[in-house]
C-alpha cells in the first residue's frame, strides 16, 4: 500500500485565484484543475495520524494571527524545475517562520527543496517550455489589474487520494477564531 501524503495549503478564491486558474489552463491545459493556492507545508507523509497532525496544526496556527500576503513578479524554478510561479512579495518571512514551526513532530518532513512562498501557475515538462509559458504568464500578469493582496486566515489540511487529487480534510484558522462560510 503506498504512503498517505498530506499538505497544509490556502486556496486563493479571489480574483488572483480565478486569474491563476485560468493562466494554468491557458498554459497547461492537459493538467488536471487544480484550485489555486499557497503552500504552507508541501507534500509529505506523516509521522503518525491525521488526528495528531490536526492537533498539531490547530494549536501552532491557533496561535498565529492572520496576514496579508502580497504578490510580487512571475518568475520560474528553472533550471532546478520548469515550475512557473509567482512570487510572495509581502508576507514571505510570515509564511517561512509558520512553515518551520509547523514542520516539526507529525508533520516534520526532509523536503527536496528549500522553502520558498509561492503562488505555483505550472509545472511544464521541460526547460525550454517554461521559458515560453514564462514570457506568457507576464504578459498577463502585467495586464492583470485586480489586488494582488490576500488575507491569510484559513489554511486546510489536505491528503492525496491520488496522483494530482487531493481531498480536504479540515479547516485550519489562524488565530483560533471563527470563520464565517
Amino acid at each position: 500500500m503506498p504512503t498517505l501524503r498530506y499538505a497544509l495549503v490556502a486556496y486563493i478564491k479571489s480574483p488572483v485565484g480565478e486569474f491563476v486558474e485560468s493562466l494554468r489552463r491557458e498554459l497547461h491545459p492537459e493538467l488536471p484543475h487544480l484550485a489555486a493556492h499557497l503552500t504552507l507545508l508541501p507534500p509529505r507523509p506523516l509521522q503518525g495520524t491525521e488526528g495528531a497532525a490536526l492537533q498539531v496544526l490547530a494549536r501552532i496556527c491557533g496561535q498565529a494571527l492572520p496576514f496579508e500576503v502580497g504578490l510580487g513578479e512571475m518568475e520560474t524554478f528553472v533550471p532546478a524545475t520548469p515550475t512557473i510561479y509567482i512570487q510572495v512579495a509581502l508576507g514571505a518571512s510570515r509564511l517561512q517562520g509558520l512553515h518551520e514551526q509547523l514542520n516539526k513532530q507529525t508533520l516534520a518532513f526532509a523536503e527536496e527543496w528549500p522553502y520558498i512562498p509561492h503562488l505555483t501557475i505550472a509545472k511544464m515538462a521541460t526547460e525550454k517550455a517554461a521559458d515560453q509559458a514564462l514570457e506568457i504568464a507576464r504578459e498577463r500578469w502585467h495586464q492583470y489589474s485586480g489586488t494582488r493582496r490576500i488575507l491569510l486566515d484559513r489554511l486546510t489540511f489536505v491528503r492525496e487520494d491520488k496522483v494530482n487529487c487531493w481531498v480536504d480534510l479540515a479547516p485550519v484558522l489562524l488565530g483560533g477564531s471563527l470563520v464565517t462560510p
